[in-house]
Formats: C-alpha cells, structure tokens, sequence
C-alpha cells in the first residue's frame, strides 16, 4: 500500500518522503486536487492508497465505512513542511503497522 498526500499538504512531502515511503504520491499529481472527498476516497480504494490528511472528513469516513483505504489523520494543525515531515518519519512504525494490519483503518499522529 502507498501514501497519498491530500491536497492540503505539499507536494514535496512526496520526495522528501521518498526514503521511507516511496511510492508516495499526492492528489495533484492525479488531477484529483479539485475533486471532492468521495472522488478522492475511491480513487485511493481503487489504486490501493492510504490517504495522509489533515482532514477530519477522511478519519470520520474511515469510523464509518472502514477499510480499503486506510487513513492516516495529522493532527498538528496548520503546520510547516518540515513539522509535517517530522511528525511522519517520528510515526513511520506506527504507520507500517496500519499498512500491514487488516483489522487498522485510521490512524491519528499527534
């Protein structure tokens, strides 16, 4: 399973990810930056990626219809870059774990 970065968060999280997370992608890179969250939630069920948000919308449809896909929720606010980055490489196990475990559906970094 892949990361995708929703449009709320930049696109340079892609490469400066790429050590850890490579086939990361964002929603930009699919034309998928205007679209709604349905759109977005189908796309990644259907390309087989975890959806990286700092939106609420993605973690409560995750409580609501589970699995595929899976749900990474940053709960840091409106942050820079590098916090952003920061809070995923420290959340880089945690994360693996969600990927890998059937019965994990969201996951909330802090």
């Amino acid at each position: 399973m892949k990361l995708l970065f929703d449009q709320n968060l930049s696109r340079k999280l892609v490469t400066r990810l790429a050590d850890i997370f490579p086939n990361a992608s964002n929603v930009q890179f699919h034309n998928l930056a205007e679209k709604t969250d349905t759109d977005i939630w189908e796309f990644a069920k259907s390309n087989n990626f975890c959806i990286v948000t700092q939106d609420a919308d993605f973690a409560e449809r995750s409580r609501l219809y589970g699995s595929p896909p899976k749900v990474v929720w940053l709960r840091c606010g409106n942050a820079p870059t590098y916090q952003v980055e920061a809070l995923i490489r420290a959340g880089q196990y945690a994360i693996q774990e969600l990927l890998e475990k059937p019965d994990f559906h969201c996951l909330e970094l802090h």
